[in-house]
């Protein structure tokens, strides 16, 4: 996993390095170095191109002059624009004019006549103005080169733009963005991932985003409780396969879910379960519409439900379904049952009987029931796994949708740690969120994805991986990635127009061949 943090995180981290011996000056010589390493990644071999850099006035600008004296050893041509006013006795700065580099002041620059010329002529534009060093909004001098920049990128397509450690102008904790931002091409973070890259808005101001080493101890970062979800992480929690296996040893899955209205709902996170590798699934649904979905569930095992109406659950029907509930491993239920009186009554008599080790995974109708019901956590004292999008997690929590966007991680993370139970915030940039207080993070926003029913294949596959002995935290999380990567193989075939819930289900076990293949 790759650690994430907030400015104060990495502010603490740049603190412990230097008492354990590691200077700000060592700290910013090897982010400048990486930086450079890293635009020639980006650019390619060559040399000999125009490359500005917006330097600030604090250590952020500190990265870009250390920067541009390796990019001008690399046989670019280098020009400094400076920002703000930098110390008195900076030694970098002093060695970059050393260094013949070109330098021209902000100050110095009447309306901007010379940044001008340099922009029309420039290859690349290096912002390093402010990274995570930024606290009040952008104004004078600084938002009229930003802005001005912003501009002459519009102009002219083929100007990059590359940030260091963050776009200037987006908040490093929530991604907010100030109305004179920098937008970038790519964005080269500087020893660790800050999290306003993965949140809305920040995200689609970063670009490309590469982590660069600057020599943090790995050792300091372990406290760190948010993280990113990578690939190698998802391959090494993968649940193993003998050959020697039968269907019991790969969990079993009873899903209660339908109803006339939202048949799809059940078929799609049965499909979910059943392509992720569960053992045995089986769909408790009303037996109204139960004949329809046995014709496409040809490999799920069924127990139809007694009915008040054609197709809605009866509030008896829970007896049914606890006492098949201690047989299966893992019990999903919300998907597509509807809000009537009748089935809001089963879903909590289900919950209120349901008893451990049965593990729980929550979705849709069954956390707008919980919405309803005040203080419905200290009923359900068992784990479980919640899986809403944020109009839901709106409903159960009272807050609102635009409040909760704004701090995603926060409010998943408060609420995980007050209902007890494992979070999943669906959305770009997926947010799971543990009682004990870890976070992860999915980099994987598809428009796609963003169609009826992909929530309901998601839940599918993460009560497939709980079925198969994964511990909830991780289950989630790892179901979080498996979807998102189904949906971008989806897409890089498809396009991301016309993407339905059930493309992603024949691609899920390519996906995880793909994952155990590394």
């Amino acid at each position: 996993m790759v650690k994430i943090v907030t400015s104060a995180e990495i502010r603490l981290l740049e603190k412990q390095c230097q008492e354990g011996g590691l200077s700000t000056d060592a700290l910013m010589e090897n982010a400048g170095r990486a930086v450079a390493e890293a635009v020639e990644r980006f650019l390619g071999n060559g040399g000999g191109r125009s490359i500005v850099v917006l330097v600030g006035p604090g250590n952020n600008g500190g990265d870009g002059l250390v920067a541009a004296g390796h990019l001008q050893d690399c046989g670019e041509k280098v020009s400094l624009y400076l920002l703000g006013r930098r110390p008195a006795a900076d030694a970098r700065l002093k060695q970059a004019l050393k260094s013949r580099l070109t330098c021209l002041e902000a100050g110095r620059d009447e309306d901007r006549q010379g940044l001008g010329r340099w922009l029309a002529e420039a290859d690349v534009v290096i912002d390093a103005v402010f990274g995570t060093g930024q606290s009040r909004p952008l104004g004078g001098e600084f938002a009229d080169v930003l802005r001005r920049t912003a501009a002459a990128r519009e102009d002219r397509p083929g100007l990059t733009i590359i940030a260091v450690d963050l776009p200037t102008g987006l908040n490093a904790d929530n991604g907010a963005l100030d109305t004179a931002y920098l937008p970038a091409d790519h964005t080269i973070t500087l020893g660790l991932p800050k999290l306003g890259l993965y949140s809305t808005g920040g995200a689609g101001a970063a670009g490309e985003i590469a982590v660069v080493d600057i020599g943090i101890p790995p050792a300091l970062t372990e406290p760190l409780a948010t993280e990113l979800i990578t690939a190698e992480w998802v391959k090494s929690v993968l649940p193993a396969r003998s050959s020697e296996a039968h269907k019991g040893s790969f969990g079993r899955v009873l899903v209660a879910a339908g109803s006339t209205n939202y048949p799809g709902a059940a078929y799609l996170a049965c499909s979910g379960a059943v392509r992720t590798g569960a053992g045995l699934v089986t769909l408790a649904t009303a037996k109204g519409i139960q004949p329809i979905l046995a014709a496409k569930l040809t490999e799920v095992t069924h127990l139809p439900l007694p009915e008040d109406a054609p197709g809605t659950v009866s509030r008896k029907a829970a007896a049914e379904v606890l006492a098949q509930a201690g047989s299966y491993d893992v019990l999903l239920m919300g998907c597509g049952l509807g809000q009537a009186g009748t089935v809001k009554g089963f879903i909590m008599d289900v919950l209120d009987g349901l008893k451990p080790p049965t593990g729980l995974v929550l979705d849709a109708d069954a956390l707008n029931t919980l919405a309803g019901v005040r203080d419905w956590w200290r009923r359900l004292t068992y784990d479980a796994i919640l899986t809403p999008h944020l109009g839901e997690l709106s409903r159960l929590t009272g807050l609102g949708v635009e409040e909760i966007q704004k701090d995603r991680m926060g409010v998943a993370r408060q609420m995980a740690a007050r209902w007890r139970k494992v979070i999943v915030l669906k959305g770009a940039y997926t947010v799971i969120a543990a009682p004990d207080g870890r976070c992860r993070i999915s980099a994987a926003a598809n428009a796609g994805l963003a169609s009826a029913g992909t929530g309901d294949v998601l839940a599918g596959v993460i009560t497939g991986l709980v079925a198969q002995g994964l511990p909830l935290f991780d289950a989630a999380a790892a179901g979080v990635y498996l979807h998102a990567a189904a949906g971008d193989m989806v897409r890089a075939e498809l396009g991301d127009a016309g993407m339905t819930a059930s493309d992603l289900l024949p691609v899920l076990p390519r996906a995880i061949k793909r994952m155990k293949a590394g």
